[in-house]
């Protein structure tokens, strides 16, 4: 399974690359993190997102990545994921997921003034 991940300022995209939806085009969304001022109970502040990827567990995840203006780095540290996101460079790393869970991603470069580390 291959998840195509674009690092923006303030935001990432993902696309679902092996698969389509009922129109027969890709699957493609972007995900947000929660402004402070509109978390609830229970959400993470600087973790939660408003659309979530979602992947099976022992399948092998491909991850292609890239940055759409400045260097990002994609992180899912419980995952042991780390990977330089870099604008006109296509970079890859894989993992597999053995078990259930909610696992949280982060921007782990300093891309600018919003960045997760506030």
């Amino acid at each position: 399974m291959t998840i195509k991940v674009v690092g923006h300022q303030w935001y990432w995209s993902y696309e679902y690359s092996d698969f389509v939806n009922d129109d027969n085009e890709s699957i493609e969304f972007d995900s947000y993190m929660i402004p402070d001022s509109d978390l609830e109970d229970g959400q993470l502040r600087l973790l939660d997102v408003d659309n979530r990827v979602v992947v099976p567990v022992d399948t092998h995840i491909r991850f292609v990545v890239t940055g759409a203006d400045v260097i990002h780095d994609f992180a899912v540290p419980s995952l042991g994921l780390k990977i330089d996101c870099c604008p006109g460079r296509l970079n890859q790393t894989s993992v597999l997921v053995q078990r259930e869970g909610t696992y949280y991603g982060q921007c782990s470069e300093l891309c600018g003034v919003y960045h997760g580390l506030k």
